[in-house]
């Protein structure tokens, strides 16, 4: 048994998003593993609560910050929410860290969620830049 195998046997198995045909073989294609854990944080940060008809409460919210300023505050605020929708909608990981910074446009701000894998303590991370222009 392979470590990818294992890895998937633990953090699961699913589509990979989004839904697309394969060009070549013309099936849909798929995400394992540790891979599969990233896409599924990043379902949580795109989606807006309200967006799921049976999880109305799903997601992380992040539309509600378009078109505030890029100031420590939002950022916290931000930070904030991140932690609280992966907290409460990710168990396969233990979060460690979410930091929200400034880009290198004043309306960007860059999204670091540093977690482990709670099966196997393994790190993970995810950069996601949000635009707070709209």
């Amino acid at each position: 048994m392979t470590v990818v195998s294992v890895a998937a046997d633990r953090l699961g198995t699913g589509w990979k998003l989004p839904l697309a045909p394969d060009p070549v073989r013309g099936a849909l294609g798929y995400r394992s593993g540790p891979e599969k854990v990233q896409q599924a944080i990043l379902v949580i940060l795109l989606t807006e609560p309200g967006e799921r008809v049976m999880r109305p409460d799903f997601g992380c919210g992040l539309r509600r910050f378009l078109m505030e300023p890029n100031t420590v505050a939002v950022r916290a605020s931000i930070q904030r929410a991140v932690a609280a929708a992966i907290d409460a909608w990710e168990p396969r990981v233990r979060l460690r860290e979410v930091t929200v910074t400034p880009g290198d446009d004043p309306a960007l701000a860059i999204i670091t969620i540093r977690y482990e894998h709670r099966r196997d303590a393994a790190p993970g991370t995810v950069v996601r830049a949000l635009s707070l222009r709209g």
